[in-house]
């Protein structure tokens, strides 16, 4: 197991050097780049775009183009696309050539039900050598970094985690990232920290940990226990930007206070100026109604603040709802 000083660390892959090892996962929905842009201020290592379809980008899907725009602060960039055939997956990353993106992911562990029946996601989990020609495709396409996102396998009749990550290195991927659960088990149970040890010490790319990461102590303990290169969160730090720091901390063994409710707010507030940037006031203000909810969790008088928030139609109403907030003493 890494000892302090090294829990804290770069990590090299070919052509390319992570500065730490503290990274946000994609996330459909949540991580464009007004909250990657949060993420890397607190002091994220690198972030992940929101994942976007093969196909979608190989017909040259301007919403889906979109998803794509670098944050200002991000002069590293990491793609996720989900893909159920090499071919698909090759004329994806033939287009991503645009962007320039310093890693690109295939995501073999989403199980909602539309990626499902369109063949992608956590599907490829019952074919690890359809993920080595996806991945060996995507090679043959460009000298970005290629890493894959798992999971343990399909359900518990099926767990291949091992099999799968072989066969996406065999194929061409230099990082792995894996989240220890099933598909079937959705984000049921415990994350099994013995199967993340096992991958580490089976493979000889850097391997990522993700999976019930809601605290710098339990990333503090993932690493200390598997031995993983680093975490990957998640939900965790969905309206917790602020996880990295405090990670961040952890890791070189610093004190991290904890965000006041008003850092809190304030943040978001931030988010929300960086988002009606990024996609226009309407949209900005729809989609920062579910990252609003987020940031209010656990402060007082949080509940009541979300139940107006909800109904935001403009970025005035969302200020002139937290100053009320702030004001009433909350």
């Amino acid at each position: 197991m890494p000892e302090e000083a090294e829990i804290l660390k770069e990590i090299e892959l070919p052509n390319l050097t992570l500065p730490g090892n503290i990274l946000l996962a994609p996330m459909a929905g949540y991580t464009d780049a007004a909250f990657r842009s949060l993420c890397l201020e607190y002091g994220a290592s690198f972030c992940f775009t929101e994942m976007v379809s093969a196909e979608a980008l190989s017909r040259g899907s301007l919403k889906t183009l979109a998803l794509l725009t670098r944050a200002d602060n991000e002069s590293l960039l990491g793609v996720q696309i989900f893909a159920s055939n090499p071919d698909s997956a090759a004329r994806a990353v033939r287009v991503l050539s645009a962007c320039k993106p310093d890693i690109i992911d295939l995501n073999c562990g989403c199980s909602v039900p539309k990626i499902l029946k369109a063949g992608c996601g956590a599907v490829l989990l019952k074919s690890p050598n359809l993920i080595r020609e996806i991945v060996r495709a995507m090679r043959g396409e460009t000298d970005a970094c290629l890493s894959v996102k798992l999971r343990s396998g399909w359900d518990h009749e099926s767990i291949n985690f091992r099999t799968s990550a072989e066969a996406a290195v065999a194929g061409g991927a230099s990082l792995v990232s894996f989240h220890p659960r099933t598909r079937s088990q959705g984000f049921r149970e415990t994350a099994s920290l013995a199967q993340l040890r096992d991958l580490k010490a089976a493979l000889q790319v850097p391997v990522l940990g993700s999976g019930d990461l809601f605290s710098d102590e339990d990333a503090l303990r993932m690493v200390r226990e598997t031995g993983c290169d680093g975490v990957m969160f998640a939900r965790g730090a969905l309206g917790n930007p602020f996880i990295f720091a405090s990670t961040r901390a952890l890791f070189l063994g610093r004190p991290s206070p904890a965000p006041t409710s008003q850092e809190k707010l304030h943040t978001a507030l931030r988010q929300l100026s960086l988002a009606v940037k990024l996609h226009g006031e309407v949209k900005a203000c729809r989609e920062m109604r579910k990252h609003f909810c987020a940031y209010t969790r656990g402060i007082r008088g949080g509940a009541g603040l979300r139940s107006r928030i909800v109904h935001a139609a403009s970025e005035a109403e969302y200020r002139s709802l937290v100053q009320e907030h702030l004001a009433g003493g909350d």
